[in-house]
């Protein structure tokens, strides 16, 4: 099966999975792009689905990242890029996805919260 999603004035509307044989008599009116995306991709690397690891064979690696919906698509980097989450984060060119202007702390950082007024990360209380 392969992952397609439906791309409109350069914004991820839809996706869908199909079977890739079947997929050219796929009969859509509605404006749009078809483009096919990759689920097993992520900042630009393809991960095997069985192990989660890196997988040997990056040629899988699809479009930077999986789409969804509110995603923009970028011809000129044949990326899907997630929403910017904060006025201050900065895009990763390798990888197409946002970065704050400050590491997260590499110790448990799922604790930690943007703070865009202070431009820091703060610990959840």
């Amino acid at each position: 099966m392969a992952h397609y999603a439906k791309v409109a004035d350069g914004v991820v509307v839809t996706v869908i999975v199909a079977e890739k044989e079947f997929f050219d008599t796929f009969v859509d009116n509605s404006p749009g792009q078809w483009i096919q995306t990759s689920y097993n991709t992520k900042n630009g690397v393809h991960y095997n689905p069985e192990t989660g690891q890196p997988s040997t064979d990056q040629s899988k690696a699809l479009r930077k990242n999986y789409a969804a919906i509110g995603y923009t698509y970028d011809k000129q980097r044949d990326a899907f890029i997630p929403p910017k989450p904060f006025p201050s984060w900065h895009l990763n060119e390798e990888t197409c996805n946002w970065h704050a202007p400050v590491p997260a702390p590499a110790t448990n950082p799922e604790l930690y919260y943007w703070d865009e007024e202070t431009l820091d990360w703060k610990l959840f209380t």
